[in-house]
């Protein structure tokens, strides 16, 4: 399975569609078998989705997306599990291993159950996420 993320300074990008650097990480299991880093300053929302799909990518990791992304992402059979937080290794690690769901990978600002932002106030309800 390929997850990508996108990567600010050894943290999640509080933005995907601002990224300007995407890990992908290839997993067997819970064990890294290879990674490699992948630019996307200057791709607009279709050319991100594209590029990020032609990739091979399975999951995406990210903070906040913008619904454009979202739906492009889920258009080609990328599932988003957006709001995270935190150093990247951490992520990783805690992906693979089926702990993402810790509240200490939220994004400053959401609560339990993925509730951020706007949407957070009594919008959207919140998602679980399966296990990779």
């Amino acid at each position: 399975m390929r997850i990508a993320v996108p990567v600010l300074r050894g943290r999640v990008s509080p933005l995907l569609d601002a990224a300007r650097n995407l890990l992908v990480v290839e997993l067997d299991g819970d064990r890294e078998t290879a990674r490699f880093e992948e630019q996307l300053e200057g791709a607009d929302a279709p050319e991100r989705a594209g590029r990020i799909s032609g990739l091979g990518c399975d999951w995406v990791i990210c903070g906040a997306v913008s619904p454009a992304v979202a739906f492009m992402l889920a258009s080609r059979g990328v599932r988003l599990i957006p709001w995270v937080a935190g150093d990247v290794e951490e992520v990783i690690s805690a992906f693979a291993q089926g702990r993402l769901t810790a509240s200490r990978f939220l994004m400053p600002g959401c609560r339990r159950r993925g509730r951020c932002g706007p949407a957070g106030r009594g919008g959207r309800r919140g998602r679980r996420w399966p296990a990779p």
